[in-house]
């Protein structure tokens, strides 16, 4: 089959790759219909290379057509149209049943000290062959396939692999009031459904914040209050700017959907620079221990956020030696919330919004659609934040 290998640094490409094979009796066989390009992919195209093995095959966003079940499966059946999670659970152990499938204890990656194994994403992470191929392996998949209707576009459904359960944690997690306000940082996929997700959650004020113009005017059509970054000399104008739309306090909560690879901070992308071009067997355990992260975005969520506020990360962190402003963070009495979403902890309270009426409008979502083949395009593209692209979708 063909699929999207890493092979280095800004390096993806297509290859013929072996076709996947049931292994375990939980295990299903899936051919891809639709699968995305995520900017958590994005990481491991620059910043988290030390975790990455070349041949590494990409992607975690797939929705398909069950080719083949385990004997362990009861409930799927070969025809079954299915969206797959982006974490392997299996669904009946302690964490599971706790609501936090992305701290599996069947699935854990013990050897990493990590939590439940994710497709195409690292070593750290069970280096799991992904999704962006034409044939996926699913692991636990008498738990983790989410079947949906024939019909409808894969659009309506294809983002509850990770868009969605994300974007919807990030809004759980910032426990914003009835009526209450939220900013967004970053207005890329996550940042732009999650504004989607306050606003049908009952969000009175939704504020975000993005530099590139066409992300803001996206969001602007529907009803987002935007703030263009490059309008303000430095962080203290933006947050000025949009407390004074919120009688001085600032908003009740911020939704950090940037995460590592934040504009600014020099000296922070100059290590993760460096630390990519160290050599294989030095740049993993370096960066397992002495990582840092560009801290822009957490910082300014930090100073924008009002006293006893929420502050929800969903952007992707990934360092080990980051400094936190404590005092701040204690004084204000903030209140943190972060990690993966759960995905089948959200999926039953989000179909019901994947109606005809579309309030959450995912039949638009996304900006670019394009054959596999055209991988290597699309993410440079989406990379560089080039021709609008917002939201990218293969089909192999």
């Amino acid at each position: 089959m063909r699929a999207v290998t890493w092979q280095g640094k800004r390096d993806v490409r297509v290859e013929n790759v072996p076709d996947p094979k049931i292994q375990e009796p939980t295990d299903a066989i899936i051919r891809i219909t639709s699968t995305g390009l995520c900017g958590s992919d994005l990481h491991l195209y620059e910043v988290l290379t030390p975790f990455m093995t070349p041949g590494d095959i990409l992607g975690h966003e797939p929705m398909g057509i069950v080719e083949e079940v385990g004997a362990g499966v009861p409930d799927l059946q070969v025809g079954d149209r299915v969206v797959v999670p982006f974490q392997i659970a299996c669904g009946n152990c302690w964490m599971c049943l706790t609501g936090l499938p992305t701290q599996c204890e069947t699935t854990q990656v013990h050897g990493e000290g990590m939590g439940a194994a994710l497709f195409g994403y690292t070593r750290l992470y069970g280096s799991v062959p992904g999704a962006q191929a034409e044939y996926l392996r699913v692991p636990q998949a008498q738990y983790g396939p989410i079947k949906v209707p024939e019909g409808p576009s894969d659009d309506r459904f294809v983002y509850l692999s990770d868009v969605l359960p994300t974007a919807w944690q990030a809004v759980a997690y910032a426990d914003v009031p009835q009526g209450g306000s939220v900013a967004v940082l970053g207005l890329g996929p996550i940042g732009d459904m999650a504004c989607r997700v306050a606003q049908v959650r009952g969000a009175g004020r939704v504020f975000g914040v993005d530099l590139v113009p066409e992300r803001l005017r996206r969001a602007r059509s529907r009803g987002v209050e935007t703030f263009d970054l490059r309008s303000f000399d430095d962080e203290k104008e933006l947050v000025a700017a949009i407390r004074d739309q919120t009688d001085g306090r600032g908003p009740d909560a911020v939704i950090d959907a940037v995460g590592t690879e934040a504009h600014g901070g020099a000296a922070a992308k100059l290590a993760q620079t460096a630390s990519s071009m160290l050599p294989r067997k030095i740049s993993g355990p370096f960066a397992e221990r002495f990582s840092v992260d560009r801290l822009s975005a957490l910082h300014t969520a930090i100073e924008l956020v009002r006293r006893g506020g929420t502050i929800s990360l969903s952007g992707v962190y990934g360092g080990m030696a980051d400094p936190m402003p404590m005092l701040t963070l204690f004084d204000k009495q903030i209140q943190m919330r972060m990690g993966q979403a759960n995905v089948r902890r959200w999926s039953d309270d989000i179909i019901p919004y994947l109606t005809d009426e579309d309030p959450l409008g995912v039949d638009d979502f996304a900006t670019h659609r394009v054959s596999l083949s055209e991988a290597p395009h699309a993410y440079e593209m989406f990379q560089r934040k080039q021709d609008g692209a917002v939201k990218v979708l293969m089909q192999p």
